[in-house]
């Protein structure tokens, strides 16, 4: 059972999902940009047009400004500030193709400018450029900002973590930690950092940096789901389970938490709760039939077999390939005794999945009830090809033999049972000895007494 889900935070713009069948996998959104304007130094030149273009974006006019930008770079094609505002402008209007490119004519007037290179590196990332988008933050990082210098390069540090994660997981891990040491009170570059060690399985590590997280930010659920997926991962239940109700004591109608909750304490033994749980109206869904094989499984577990049937039954319908589904549904109704229906579901499920060990020492079982003793045989043979014989195989294959009158073969049977059995089944023990003193009462001093 796959234990574990994702909430993202408001930088990654991360999505909920549950990777039980498996929580989901993690996307993530490339970095959000945010304008850096540049501060005209003493020995910069300028120009009326692009002030008086500054002063009409900061009242939103950005057509007036679009135009008196244009105008001043067509007087002076170098005019960097210029065309970082222009970027500005189509990055605010969502066009980001021209924004792309006049941030780049921005670098290439005057390569030395933070705020340039942060805001083109960043919009590339947007675009799945990455390579390109690495080449410009890189070099943001490496340059310093005209306004907050700790605040802007942590920001670069944490981009650039953001576009290596996943093809250069330990720079990332790196550029994380340069950003948490420029801004030591932002929890984002320890939940990067936490969510980059997760996928890499460093769950140890993975956790300290979610705690860290969640003690620069108490209020925020992203640690909080970080630390129940880790524990999840980890199966550490009850530390889950903890992070869990945390987490719904803040957003009580999170449906993925409520049945993250479920399949944890499903996985704790606590089947009733969790039946409860993954059985509500805000969890239940009654078309899904991978969930209705979750909920019924939960069911079963706790002893509610009906129940359990309606929802495999849903699992067939919806999954009739599914050898697990037919599994499941015939192993209920062996639960409830209905032998003729859990042997027909057995027997599908060995046939779509024959790799599938579970499914003959119930089969065997189920076909010796009904009364089938060549199936009871042939599955109790199929079972030992994959797992080691038990007394119980031997049992179950002697009385298979001794009913169809095949005696040699259900005295080697019986024999193996008692030479194995040890006094655990003492019932069958009985039974087999008084079954070899009747089938074979040439040895019958040899099953008079206890070996």
């Amino acid at each position: 059972m796959d234990t574990s889900f994702h909430i993202g935070s408001a930088l990654l713009a991360m999505t909920l999902a549950v990777v039980a069948a498996p929580l989901s996998a993690q996307q993530e959104s490339k970095p959000t940009v945010r304008h850096h304007q540049v501060e005209v130094q003493s020995d910069e030149s300028t120009s009326p047009q692009i002030d008086q273009a500054e002063a009409a974006m900061q009242k939103k006019d950005y057509t007036g400004a679009e135009t008196l930008l244009l105008s001043a770079i067509s007087s002076d094609p170098k005019a960097y500030r210029a065309w970082f505002d222009l970027g500005h402008i189509y990055t605010v209007t969502g066009h980001l193709p021209e924004a792309v490119a006049a941030y780049h004519k921005s670098v290439e007037a005057n390569h030395d400018v933070f705020e340039s290179n942060l805001n083109l590196g960043i919009l590339l990332a947007r675009q799945g450029d990455d390579a390109e988008a690495e080449k410009y933050l890189k070099a943001a990082t490496q340059l310093k900002p005209r306004a907050n210098p700790d605040e802007g390069l942590a920001r670069a540090w944490l981009s650039l973590g953001l576009v290596q994660g996943q093809t250069d997981p330990a720079q990332a891990l790196s550029a994380y930690a340069a950003a948490a040491k420029l801004n030591p009170n932002d929890p984002e570059p320890h939940l990067s950092a936490g969510r980059v060690l997760e996928t890499q399985n460093k769950l140890d590590e993975a956790a300290r940096e979610y705690q860290a997280a969640a003690k620069l930010d108490p209020k925020s659920v992203e640690p909080i789901t970080g630390l129940a997926n880790v524990y999840s991962k980890q199966k550490e239940f009850p530390e889950a389970e903890a992070e869990l109700r945390k987490l719904l004591a803040v957003e009580p109608r999170n449906k993925d938490a409520q049945l993250q909750l479920g399949r944890v304490l499903a996985a704790e033994g606590k089947s009733e709760e969790a039946a409860k749980i993954l059985g509500s109206e805000q969890t239940a869904s009654s078309s899904d039939p991978n969930a209705a094989l979750e909920l019924g499984t939960v069911l079963a577990k706790a002893g509610k077999y009906s129940e359990a049937e309606q929802q495999f039954r849903v699992a067939v319908e919806g999954l009739p390939q599914d050898a697990e589904a037919h599994y499941a549904l015939g192993w209920v109704l062996m639960q409830e005794k209905r032998y003729p229906e859990s042997q027909h579901e057995l027997v599908l499920a060995s046939k779509l999945k024959p790799d599938m060990t579970e499914i003959y020492g119930n089969l065997a079982a189920v076909a010796a009830e009904n009364k089938n003793f060549d199936l009871a045989i042939r599955a109790v043979d199929e079972r030992a090809r994959f797992l080691p014989e038990t007394p119980a195989t031997y049992f179950l294959r002697a009385t298979s033999y001794d009913n169809l009158k095949m005696t040699a073969k259900a005295v080697d049977n019986y024999q193996k049972f008692l030479a194995t059995d040890w006094g655990k089944m003492p019932d069958q023990e009985w039974q087999a000895r008084h079954r070899l003193i009747a089938i074979d009462p040439s040895n019958a001093s040899k099953y008079t007494q206890k070996k």
